[in-house]
């Protein structure tokens, strides 16, 4: 990609309405733009890094023996009338259709996941199950704030496991518990496991993800004495300040999976035959992870006073080359004529590279851009780096800049893509 044909542009000044690092920094680069409260754009450069991020979160769940499916994201009412929950999602979107038929907009999935998998499943020998999509889900949240972090239309990744017995879902359970922990640690954070409140589904725990950050809005107690990870809910309220007991820390969520039992397979009347011949009660799991607000999560985390920090695995490009102008016509001539033979290098051996090639443009506003924008390793080829047959090398989490030849500088990069 070359900057000049970028239609976005960078902003020197932060939104007013911005509420957070990812909010402000995001929209002030190019990545989102906002339409209304917690409802975004995402630019060429943004698109890039959740397309990223779904990858990963597609390798995982793959890895982990889910089957991916895209399910509707307008749900007829009736589905909501056997869970007897139309009434009681208070953060639904409801909508009228034709001929008086009343919809919504998909805020979760269980009513349309259930009679799907039931389909398709006519005895224990078909089960485990478990399906997974990655669709915009649509929430009406009375306080959209803080960017991606929460948001009224977002991503998310929703996994549902269907099992023949308890022993069956709590080992996959534990290997959906791995694969989260993956996920986090290839995007670049690193969360834990925090037990939580099992809510209306469950007498059991339910289980977040949580990064400790100090941008982050939650807690999580660590118990001093075992280790533990816990979510403020499950905390007595007297022991919320007890520093003694716990080591406090603010965290984000950036994700949760929980035991549904046979809420929603007895309300859709899932059974089948297990292999005495006798009818047993289909045990489901749910499994959330919402790519956007990992992408907020990650700029949260990852950031200074400059501008964004992404890692290498999520980032929209993995190196920023910049061209500095020169007065002297045969000079220019000779940086863009190397600069173009760097890029194509570089493209050639599958590095993928954001070239800020733009005309006129001073080298203060380029570097600016560049440590706004954030991309993992930054090459400049100006007058001075040419008097070496040189490229000046400095990645977006150092400050020290080397110089390169550049007969050395495609290899050099192939070899840091692998670290």
């Amino acid at each position: 990609m070359k900057q000049s044909h970028l239609f976005t542009k960078t902003r020197k000044d932060a939104p007013a309405d911005a509420d957070s690092p990812n909010a402000r920094l995001l929209t002030q680069a190019g990545f989102i733009s906002q339409l209304a409260a917690g409802i975004y754009t995402y630019l060429p450069l943004g698109l890039r890094v959740l397309d990223k991020i779904k990858n990963i979160v597609r390798e995982e769940m793959d890895a982990l023996g889910a089957q991916e499916v895209l399910m509707p994201a307008l749900h007829p009412k009736h589905l909501y009338d056997s869970t007897d929950r139309w009434d009681k999602i208070d953060v639904m979107f409801k909508l009228d259709g034709a001929g008086g038929k009343k919809y919504s907009l998909s805020s979760t999935a269980e009513e349309v996941v259930t009679p799907l998998v039931k389909e398709f499943v006519n005895s224990y020998k078909d089960l485990p199950v478990a399906v997974y999509q990655i669709q915009d889900k649509f929430r009406n949240e009375p306080r959209a704030k803080s960017g991606l972090l929460r948001g009224r239309e977002f991503s998310m990744k929703d996994l549902y496991s269907f099992h023949a017995d308890e022993a069956d879902f709590l080992d996959f359970y534990e290997k959906a518990k791995v694969a989260y922990l993956n996920v986090y640690t290839r995007c670049g954070l690193d969360a834990v496991v925090t037990a939580a409140s099992g809510g209306v589904f469950t007498e059991k725990h339910s289980h977040e993800f949580q990064v400790a950050t100090d941008a982050g809005e939650d807690h999580i107690y660590i118990d001093r004495a075992s280790g533990e990870v816990m979510n403020r809910e499950i905390i007595p309220e007297e022991d919320w300040k007890n520093e003694e007991k716990y080591e406090i820390k603010k965290s984000i969520e950036v994700g949760n999976i929980f035991p549904l039992e046979c809420r929603f397979s007895e309300a859709f009347k899932m059974k089948v035959p297990g292999a005495d011949g006798k009818m047993v009660d289909i045990i489901m799991g749910c499994y959330g992870i919402g790519p956007s607000r990992v992408m907020g999560s990650i700029v949260e985390v990852h950031n200074d006073e400059r501008g964004m920090i992404w890692p290498k695995s999520v980032a929209p490009f993995a190196v920023h080359l910049l061209s500095l102008s020169s007065k002297d016509e045969e000079v220019q001539n000779r940086i863009d004529n190397a600069s173009e033979d760097l890029y194509q290098g570089l493209k050639d051996v599958g590095v993928e590279v954001l070239w800020d090639d733009r005309p006129g443009v001073s080298p203060g506003a380029k570097f600016g851009d560049a440590d706004l924008i954030g991309l993992p390793l930054r090459l400049v080829i100006s007058q001075k780096t040419l008097v070496d047959d040189s490229v000046e090398w400095k990645e977006r989490t150092s400050t020290d800049m080397n110089l390169v030849k550049l007969s050395d500088i495609v290899a050099s990069v192939d070899a840091w893509m692998e670290e």
